[in-house]
């Protein structure tokens, strides 16, 4: 028994150490022109959807939902964020396929994560990706207006789309299914 704990022992720090070696020795691939492996993207997808949810604070936004704050939102981030995740006029980002992994289209696929998740990624960013932390780059308010805008990119009152449209050549924004479905039925 001894002895098969041994082995075991020794074949976890030889399997380590050679995936260290291999690592400096510089035998991974680094480069960021091409598409992640699906299992590198859902390893890692789920690594951070797990960290988020084991280190985020729960919070609320403390930013109430208005036309004002929406519209406030979208152009913090059509000034900040569209040219990794994908612009209001609905093409693709300009730096989409040259990062490792590519950053999501966030217009295209807007996200269905709660607001608190939202917030403590963009305000803490994500590391090994091109996804700073803004914390020190906008105010904590202007913060949770992205995410408002963000978590309602698919249910945005009339007056915020409005404003999409016009800032964006006429490019309507995404509208969910549901928010489809709602309107059929009114």
């Amino acid at each position: 028994m001894r002895n098969f704990i041994l082995g075991v022992v020794i074949t976890i720090l030889v399997l380590v150490f050679g995936g260290l070696g291999l690592a400096l020795l510089g035998f991974f691939p680094t480069r960021a022109n091409v598409t992640p492996p699906q299992m590198e993207s859902h390893i890692a997808m789920s690594a951070l959807d797990n960290s988020v949810d084991r280190h985020a604070p729960h919070t609320t936004n403390p930013v109430p939902p208005t036309d004002e704050n929406l519209i406030s939102g979208m152009k913090i981030y059509a000034m900040n964020c569209g040219v990794c995740h994908g612009d209001l006029d609905r093409q693709p980002a300009a730096l989409e396929k040259s990062m490792y992994p590519p950053p999501p289209n966030l217009i295209v696929h807007p996200p269905d994560d709660a607001e608190w998740h939202l917030y403590y990624i963009i305000r803490t960013g994500v590391r090994y990706t091109g996804m700073p932390a803004w914390d020190k780059a906008l105010p904590d308010q202007d913060l949770w207006k992205v995410t408002a805008f963000l978590s309602r990119i698919s249910k945005l009152p009339p007056a915020a789309q409005e404003y999409w449209k016009k800032t964006s050549g006429g490019v309507a924004p995404p509208v969910s299914e549901s928010a489809e479905h709602d309107h059929d039925h009114n």
